[in-house]
């Protein structure tokens, strides 16, 4: 059974940070790109990060120079590290793992953690 499961999420102040973490079980974690998503109320869901399986990184123009994605293997652990936060990060944030076999896509998703980023 696959697992992702999200925490690390909260309330914080503006221009404050966050490290989101999650934790996958079930997949050979480090065969997969890993994403973060985020869903704010009222928003469709967009993509905020990805780190592919080699460790390449690509993030949301709204997410670079604030957000560092990073993985570790070992832990079948991505990770989100969100600095000078400010209340457009608002959402609740999700972790995705996904693998391309040909011409198929395997997707798995957690259950998300709300970021709340309010003074």
């Amino acid at each position: 059974q696959v697992q992702l499961v999200e925490s690390g999420g909260g309330l914080v102040q503006p221009g404050g940070s966050l490290r989101l973490s999650c934790a996958a079980s079930g997949i050979i974690f480090s065969f997969y790109f890993m994403n973060w998503y985020r869903q704010a109320p009222g928003k469709q869901r967009e993509l905020v990060a990805t780190i592919d399986n080699s460790g390449g990184t690509r993030y949301a123009d709204s997410a670079k120079g604030r957000f560092t994605i990073s993985r570790d293997n070992d832990k079948n652990t991505v990770y989100l590290q969100m600095n000078s936060l400010n209340p457009d990060d608002t959402a609740v944030y999700y972790c995705n793992a996904e693998l391309r076999i040909g011409g198929q896509i395997v997707s798995y998703w957690g259950q998300g953690t709300q970021v709340t980023v309010s003074s």
